[in-house]
């Protein structure tokens, strides 16, 4: 492998100007040897930037610097032109994406069973009646085949939060998945102790003010891997490549409401340690990072996009109007279920720039790193072998084995769990504590001097947030995971120190 540029190969991509062929020459081979950029990878950088100058000058990348020497120059009427053998460098144009299918559903108007499918209730005496009634609702549906709902249930659109409903497994229900799809947990460890919290707690609060970005104006322009954005589904749709320029500009950010970035403090309990856990961590407490985001504008808006789009070709009862659904035999089916996975690696990708910076802004890498979705529908095969679309709306899911990630609020501890792939709750657990009150009810009832006794009494830092998300508007953590103990097996705690959120001025629609 060639491990230098030349200015030779630099002259092969245009006429570059004598004083700019240094700077070419130097961020050239500055990536190759300290980015571990293989040539082919940083001439196909250089001819893009060339292409459209405007594009890499107007953002914080790898080539910025050039781009605004070179968009200078254009703006001056001094021509840069990319040559032939330049645009060779350039990757192909991807190929027009094809949908499996191009049968349009077709529009009707369905009525509900006579009754509901039965359900399990995990944690019911703290389940207020509106998410049951919802549940219920939701297994009348002709297309339901079982449902369960859990102990942090509360009252949403259509499916009520905490709720898993599988569904015929040719349809789903985008409101049953929720409005910022792939809404999920991440967790990252580190060989670092918990007196680091103490000695340095004005680093570790620098670094995560620093390296995160919340709200609607949140966006990114450096960014550590952004091959997501390579992905073939970008094409897929009108609708998807419509919100590509955005999606890119906010990876690596997290939305506002109940999402958050915090430092704090897990403890591995003794019983978590062999291999068999999946954890594979000694016992012991350390240093950790979580965070808690999803698909942000990209996924919201396909979310909106293709429920009004299932309520147009699915009519239903009132009460059952955010339960429409799309067929996977359709073309709008298949255009939501690419849009729904992409928004999940798109969500992914998110929380992986987020803990890359802040573990390198530590000089540190991570010994372990939990994720999970948390608002998805998957397919998946229930215990009597019929193949079912499982919908969980704010729902971990917990098949045998399986990781995940159950938070509780800024001040009630969160919980590393295995699944134990219980069959009467679908194979899931809760996504959290849930909540107590609406946004509108804390407003109206909390004081800020309660919530930073709150605040103070659990020795947590706050950084942004508002009353909405105040500790007290969330039930007990340790009440909702006793409930579901059958479901889940507690491998770690996390106890949070260091809380990031939006702050209050930047609030975005939400369903949580």
């Amino acid at each position: 492998m060639e491990t230098t540029i030349s200015l030779d190969d630099i002259l092969t991509l245009g006429p570059i100007p004598e004083p700019l062929q240094a700077g070419f020459l130097r961020v050239a081979n500055g990536l190759m040897l300290r980015g571990n950029y293989p040539k082919e990878k940083v001439m196909t950088l250089l001819a893009q930037m060339l292409q459209n100058p405007k594009k890499y000058a107007f953002s914080k990348n790898k080539v910025t610097n050039l781009a605004q020497a070179i968009y200078d120059l254009n703006k001056q009427g001094i021509a840069v032109p990319l040559s032939e053998a330049g645009a060779d460098y350039l990757p192909a144009e991807p190929a027009p994406y094809a949908l499996p299918t191009s049968e349009k559903q077709a529009e009707q108007t369905i009525g509900l069973r006579e009754g509901p499918l039965p359900y399990a209730v995990f944690g019911r005496d703290f389940i207020e009646e509106g998410a049951l009634k919802q549940m219920e609702t939701a297994s009348s549906l002709p297309i339901s085949v079982a449902g369960a709902l859990m102990p942090d249930a509360h009252q949403g659109y259509g499916l009520p939060i905490g709720g898993v409903l599988a569904t015929e497994a040719t349809k789903v229900i985008p409101f049953a998945v929720g409005v910022d799809i792939a809404c999920r947990m991440c967790l990252s460890v580190f060989d670092l102790p918990p007196s680091f919290l103490t000695r340095e707690p004005h680093l570790l609060k620098r670094v995560l003010v620093e390296q995160t970005k919340f709200g609607m104006g949140g966006e990114t322009r450096e960014k550590f891997d952004e091959s997501v954005m390579d992905l073939p589904e970008w094409q897929a749709t009108k609708v998807i490549r419509d919100l590509k320029d955005k999606a890119y500009r906010q990876l690596g950010t997290s939305g506002t409401g109940n999402h958050f970035v915090e430092w704090g403090i897990v403890e591995v309990h003794e019983d978590s340690v062999t291999k068999e856990s999946g954890l594979n961590l000694p016992p012991g407490e350390y240093l950790a990072l979580l965070s808690h985001s999803g698909s942000r504008g990209f996924g919201a808006n396909i979310a909106n996009t293709y429920s009004k789009l299932a309520m147009q070709k699915t009519r239903l009862p009132r009460e059952a109007a955010h339960l429409a659904w799309l067929d996977l035999n359709t073309q709008e089916g298949q255009e939501y279920w690419i849009g729904m996975n992409l928004a999940g690696e798109y969500a992914s990708a998110n929380h992986h720039e987020i803990h890359h910076k802040l573990a390198k802004a530590l000089r540190e890498k991570p010994l372990v790193m939990v994720e999970n979705h948390h608002n998805f529908a998957w397919k998946e095969q229930l215990a009597d072998g019929r193949e079912v679309l499982v919908h969980r709306k704010g729902a971990t899911p917990a098949g045998t084995g399986v990781l995940g990630i159950i938070p509780g609020s800024m001040t009630q501890p969160g919980f590393v769990v295995r699944g134990r792939g219980n069959i009467a709750s679908i194979n899931s657990a809760s996504h959290g504590a849930g909540r107590l009150m609406s946004r509108t009810k804390a407003f109206n009832s909390i004081t800020r001097s309660q919530w930073n006794k709150a605040l103070v009494e659990a020795g947590v830092q706050l950084v942004g947030g508002d009353l909405d998300e105040a500790p007290m508007v969330y039930k007990n953590i340790d009440t909702v995971i006793e409930a579901q103990h059958d479901l889940v097996d507690v491998l770690a705690k996390f106890t949070p120190k260091i809380v990031r959120m939006a702050d209050a001025n930047r609030k975005e629609g939400r369903e949580d």
